[in-house]
């Protein structure tokens, strides 16, 4: 995570928001599946506890934001001490198991709670029809799986014990060009809508709102509305406003959306060269403007060739003006459906409220049958006979040292991962990279090859994981040693493997910061609904996305049984011997920069050349009325559509969380102060 900070300090802020949540859910996964092979050690003690090892796992997963930020932040700089005895690895467990046992105890979720929520699966509604129930007693989540009988829509309700209500939209949109559609639809959908008049309803809204996340981000195949509150009326008004946006929204009529959102050519006095302007053509070109911003871009694009992986969501700004309006309102239309989203709960609200809302929305639209089929996300194959080499230029100023930045990149799977393996790949990451006595961020670091790590090591929210790492700051001539001493230290974990104790040290370390799993002001609902969207968003089940005691007991016997070797295994066949990855090699060129902005201005020139009189004036009219809507203030009867919450609609009374007080407990002179917690996630 720190590795990456510099990329996204690059970015504009909404970009930087946007990467950081993939990351983050990134973090979370490669954090949540190493916690899962440890509690696999104190499974049998787990068991022994009853109803409180039920939800002892409910916080542990439902931050994929801050938490895992935190979580993977420790666990990157503290070094994993080396032994070779599996015996003590065990031992080990089983006291950390024991030591949980006590607390577990001590800090039992009540059963009362566990009884309203568990009323709350199989609720009915006539619009719904029920495809399962499920209690996931690792989150103490207790999980419904609607469809909407008339447009096709897939919701996931989740009732928990935690008032910060979350809501979320995702839709499965796989871009096939670079042209940044997706990100430019993200944008614009919150410019009004049918019910919502304002030109940004979204801005007046927090102006009036209790909200504790509202927000909105492009993956490369899916794009996702959040909002979440504590409050049950200001969260209904987020969820009104956010569905009224997504499905009915101003862009898809008003070609003037799409300019302002997203690209436009501008002119205000005919002899003036022509421009390119636009929200997200400008935070493109910031963008592209990052030498660690275009490494990575090129990484992802040079294993993905054949897939929607291997072109820009967010758009690239040579590409951003071939966009059409037609295209932007099509593309909604196709992906935009109910039928192609995935809609998302998890609170303490009354699910019936949930149902009933959403079917307001819902059945304006009719059954679907080409929408999700039209977005499955296609399998890159595993097509290199031998790995590639690309060197590629990023720019650079005339102060700044002509040093290379080197990556490879390994394209994990071409098939789905079992539970196990995911979680097996997730330590082995962990194990080469996690920490910087890691075997491979230590040899990288300590070769003197390169100033500074970059690519962070597993990738696993997309349907298919990546690997890259590599150095920054690398001399010319030392730009071939960086591969081989990659591939050198590779093989020397293939043929040496880990040891007992350091394998321990890993899965222990990270379960902890998992238990633990303090979310800061993130929602845990938005960590529920992140998580179990690597699965959903690929038509697999929500919910097994989010269990982990089967394959981690699996996991535990097969090290029991072999040690390191399940992990030596993997690193062969994943790493070693994988020929589908490539190398890539980004050199220094101090006239880049310049040579685009040249190409721009030449291709602005021609365009310009090219028109009529007529035409150019019609641009100076269109940037003249588009300036002139930026600057209006939206009429009164508009801004009266945009609900907000009155005083009488606050909670007056102070939130008491009781306690109990022991003194001098168990005749020991200390006195414990206990609070009950819903879940203390098994520690």
């Amino acid at each position: 995570f720190c590795k990456q900070l510099d990329l996204l300090v690059a970015r504009t802020h909404h970009l930087c928001f946007v990467l950081l949540m993939s990351w983050l859910a990134k973090m979370a996964f490669l954090a949540l599946t190493a916690t899962r092979v440890a509690t696999a050690f104190s499974a049998a003690t787990l068991r022994s506890v009853g109803a409180s090892s039920s939800s002892a796992a409910s916080s542990s997963r439902r931050s994929l934001t801050n938490a895992a930020a935190v979580a993977f932040l420790d666990n990157r700089n503290r070094g994993a001490s080396a032994s070779t005895t599996a015996g003590r690895f065990l031992s080990q467990s089983a006291a950390a198991a024991s030591t949980c046992t006590s607390s577990i105890t001590a800090l039992r979720q009540s059963t009362v709670v566990e009884s309203e929520l568990e009323k709350n699966l199989g609720v009915s509604h006539p619009a719904f029809d029920i495809i399962s129930t499920d209690i996931v007693t690792e989150f103490g989540a207790y999980c419904t799986l609607y469809r909407h009988k008339q447009s096709g829509a897939e919701l996931l309700s989740v009732s928990t014990d935690d008032d910060n209500k979350c809501f979320g939209i995702t839709f499965r949109t796989p871009p096939s060009d670079s042209t940044g559609v997706p990100h430019i639809l993200e944008h614009s959908v919150l410019c009004g809508s049918r019910k919502y008049k304002t030109k940004d309803p979204f801005v007046q809204l927090l102006q009036g709102s209790l909200q504790t996340f509202l927000n909105a981000f492009t993956y490369p195949d899916r794009t996702c509305y959040v909002v979440a509150s504590q409050n049950t009326k200001d969260f209904y008004n987020l969820i009104n406003v956010y569905a009224d946006a997504v499905y009915h929204p101003r862009a898809t009529s008003d070609p003037m959306v799409h300019a302002q959102e997203g690209w436009h050519l501008e002119l205000e006095k005919i002899e003036e060269p022509l421009t390119y302007k636009g929200v997200v053509y400008n935070e493109m070109k910031g963008v592209y403007s990052s030498p660690d911003s275009l490494l990575q871009r090129d990484a992802q694009q040079s294993i993905f060739p054949d897939n929607t992986y291997g072109v820009d969501s967010g758009g690239s700004p040579v590409e951003i003006p071939n966009l059409s309006f037609e295209q932007f309102a099509e593309f909604h239309q196709k992906f935009y459906h109910p039928g192609n989203s995935r809609i998302f709960f998890a609170g303490d609200d009354d699910v019936a409220n949930r149902l009933e809302i959403m079917d307001e929305y819902l059945k304006d639209f009719g059954p679907s049958p080409e929408s999700k089929p039209a977005s499955t996300i296609q399998w890159q194959k595993k097509t290199f006979d031998a790995p590639k080499k690309i060197r590629n230029p990023y720019p650079a100023g005339n102060d700044q040292p002509e040093t290379h930045m080197i990556m490879m990149n390994w394209l994990v799977n071409d098939r789905p991962l079992t539970p196990v393996e995911e979680i097996t790949v997730t330590i082995l990451d962990h194990l080469l990279m996690g920490t910087s006595s890691s075997i491979l961020y230590k040899t990288l670091m300590e070769s003197g090859l390169g100033e500074s790590i970059t690519g962070g090591g597993l990738m696993s929210e997309l349907m298919q994981g990546t690997f890259s790492a590599g150095l920054k700051g690398v001399k010319p001539e030392d730009a071939d040693k960086v591969e081989e001493l990659i591939m050198s230290t590779l093989q020397k974990v293939v043929e040496e493997g880990f040891t007992e104790d350091a394998i321990a040290a890993s899965m222990n370390t990270i379960e902890f910061d998992m238990r633990e799993f303090n979310t800061g002001s993130f929602p845990k609902g938005l960590s529920l609904m992140l998580g179990s969207m690597r699965e959903w968003i690929y038509d697999r089940s929500p919910t097994d996305a989010l269990r982990f005691e089967e394959p981690l007991a699996e996991l535990k016997k097969s090290i029991s049984e072999s040690g390191s070797k399940v992990f030596q295994d993997m690193a062969k066949e994943f790493l070693l011997e994988n020929t589908h990855r490539s190398t890539l090699e980004m050199f220094p060129s101090k006239t880049l920069e310049e040579e685009q902005l040249q190409e721009e201005k030449d291709r602005l020139a021609k365009i310009k050349e090219s028109m009529s009189e007529e035409e150019l004036q019609k641009i100076i009219d269109t940037t003249t009325e588009l300036k002139k809507l930026q600057a209006a203030e939206d009429a009164p009867e508009a801004r009266a559509t945009i609900p907000s919450l009155e005083l009488s609609d606050l909670k007056r009374e102070v939130t008491e969380y009781p306690i109990a007080v022991s003194e001098n407990e168990a005749d020991s002179g200390v006195t414990v102060v206990r609070h009950e917690f819903g879940s203390t996630s098994g520690i």
